[in-house]
């Protein structure tokens, strides 16, 4: 194996490790909207990269972002694509907000009762 054969391999494997660049197949399904059929599809007609994984003894499927993406657009054209990534990008801002705002309700009450303790 040459050293460019073996880069290109190690950098393969090093995008299975990076934050955010796989997703489970549930997870492309909510997401880009595709069926288990179509992921199991791509996946034989090698177009789609997987990995199998278990929690809690529950088998699933690793895939990669961009593969599974490049399938939805193929699949189902970039207005579909862009339409699920926002819907899904608000359900996280969403669960974001919601989450800041009872860490603030919770900031509130420390300081109402530390204020009352110092007669404030």
């Amino acid at each position: 194996m040459d050293y460019e054969s073996y880069l290109a391999k190690h950098e393969q494997n090093m995008e299975w490790q990076r934050k955010g660049a796989t997703l489970s197949d549930k997870t492309a399904r909510r997401e880009f909207g595709l069926t288990q059929d179509e992921i199991y599809d791509a996946i034989e007609a090698g177009s789609l990269q997987y990995r199998q994984a278990h929690m809690h003894g529950n088998p699933w499927l690793r895939l990669l972002r961009r593969e599974v993406e490049a399938l939805a657009r193929s699949r189902h054209g970039d207005r579909h694509v862009d339409r699920q990534q926002d819907t899904a990008e608000l359900a996280r801002v969403n669960r974001e907000i919601r989450r800041v705002r009872s860490e603030l309700a919770e900031l509130e009450g420390r300081r109402s009762a530390l204020g009352s303790r110092l007669g404030e």
